[in-house]
């Protein structure tokens, strides 16, 4: 069995025992023209997260910058969302490594999935709290090389790493958004990420390329904009959220809003240790659980304990459950709540075919080249999804590319399996594209 080398010891705060039904008073609500009420906060009987977990994990104008450029797309006038709501402001946060050629046709987009951000490429460090999501495939001398194209990466709309969301500033107010931020759908986010691009100076990407919600956005790219992609690679998606998909984000959704320190999503003046912690991280570790597959934690966790021989105790801890706990905090100290909702909520209504009359009609707008990839042991976005992917683009006269990579790490396989994916996205760049 491999070793657990990131479960949260024993002795870590979070395990500190502090006795079925206890809980703190907490303050519900928090708008200015809401009263605030009071609620006993949820504890866990046999773990407790840390005093000192952020209320919100997202960036903010006073955090160090890092590689992120910004650049306000609304020019004044509001940016329309697809629901018909608007924002009166939008600023994208973006990376960029590589230089882009004189004729600007060196471009390649690559979109990050749900908790993603635009540090595709490069060390974790001031600005930064993790490396590069997909360093192994991006960057100088890699499958998407930076020596030769110019890469992009933008954080997307609703997200919580420097772009418009949730966690920002709205001027109206001069408060955050919170719950008033509206919900975005992702053809929403790629009108936002056509916009970047029309400043950056780019006008056809030579790929874009994402996996998971990246590539929702991906397939939107070539649909909705299909002149300006000469290539596409949808990596481990779907052309419209199954029942299985919504099923599991209802369930996660429903964990963090059922946390009293969400504040019906208005608890970014709540103070340090007191943000919606419990009902975040619960979300993640429930979506940990299917991004990964039984043969992958088995293998690494099997039933080893925590505490060797603490087992019939009702709260006795497996490793398993020490490793949810681990991601669960991770994610609180570099993500918001609230994006974490809106962006949820974008992935269960994409459908490539609303308002387009069919899949098949969709389908039929995308003329480039599309490669795809599918992990065998992907339950969430199992390999039938994107074998239908490639069965429509062939109906519709295409010749897409597809491989199955067989990776015992689940959905987080298009993350985990650089030496099988890597090589199907060199050998697209290399392609000489219309």
């Amino acid at each position: 069995m491999q070793p657990v080398v990131d479960s949260i010891e024993a002795n870590s705060p979070d395990l500190r025992a502090v006795g079925a039904g206890s809980g703190d008073a907490i303050m519900v609500g928090g708008r200015p023209d809401q009263p605030r009420t009071t609620a006993m906060s949820p504890r866990h009987p046999s773990r407790r997260l840390p005093d000192d977990l952020p209320v919100t994990g997202a960036w903010q104008p006073d955090d160090p910058v890092g590689r992120r450029r910004f650049v306000t797309i609304t020019d004044d006038r509001p940016f329309v969302l697809e629901n018909g709501a608007s924002l009166p402001e939008v600023v994208m946060a973006y990376e960029t490594w590589g230089e882009l050629d004189e004729d600007a046709s060196n471009a390649v987009l690559v979109c990050h999935a749900l908790t993603g951000d635009s540090h595709v490429h490069g060390p974790s460090g001031p600005g930064h709290p993790t490396p590069g999501w997909w360093d192994e495939l991006v960057g100088p001398g890699k499958a998407i090389d930076a020596d030769s194209h110019f890469v992009v990466c933008v954080n997307v709309l609703g997200g919580c790493q420097g772009s418009t969301g949730p966690a920002s500033i709205d001027p109206r107010t001069g408060r955050p958004y919170g719950s008033s931020f509206p919900t975005v759908t992702i053809r929403d986010i790629v009108r936002t990420q056509a916009r970047v691009a029309d400043r950056l100076g780019v006008r056809r990407w030579k790929s874009v390329v994402g996996g998971s919600m990246g590539g929702m956005q991906v397939l939107e790219w070539a649909i909705m904009f299909s002149d300006r992609v000469r290539s596409i690679a949808p990596i481990a998606t779907t052309v419209a959220a199954s029942a299985l998909q919504i099923a599991w984000s209802s369930v996660g959704r429903s964990a963090l809003v059922l946390d009293p320190n969400w504040r019906g999503g208005d608890y970014y003046d709540a103070e340090p240790g007191d943000g919606p912690h419990a009902g975040l991280a619960l979300a993640r570790a429930i979506a940990q659980i299917h991004y990964r597959s039984d043969i992958s934690l088995q293998q690494r966790f099997g039933r080893a304990l925590v505490e060797p021989g603490a087992m019939f105790g009702l709260w006795d801890r497996f490793q398993m459950e020490s490793y949810l706990d681990h991601h669960g905090q991770k994610l609180v100290r570099r993500f918001d709540a609230n994006s974490y909702l809106v962006l949820n909520r974008a992935m269960d209504t994409h459908d490539i075919a609303r308002g387009r009359g069919s899949l098949e009609a969709a389908v039929s707008r995308i003329q480039v080249p599309v490669v795809t990839a599918s992990i065998t042991t992907d339950i969430l976005y199992p390999p039938h999804q994107q074998l239908e992917i490639c069965d429509l683009v062939k109906a519709a006269g295409g010749d897409p590319v597809h491989i199955t990579i067989d990776n015992p790490h689940g959905h987080d396989g298009f993350l985990l399996a650089p030496d099988e994916v890597g090589p199907l996205l060199a050998e697209l760049l290399a392609r000489d594209l219309p």
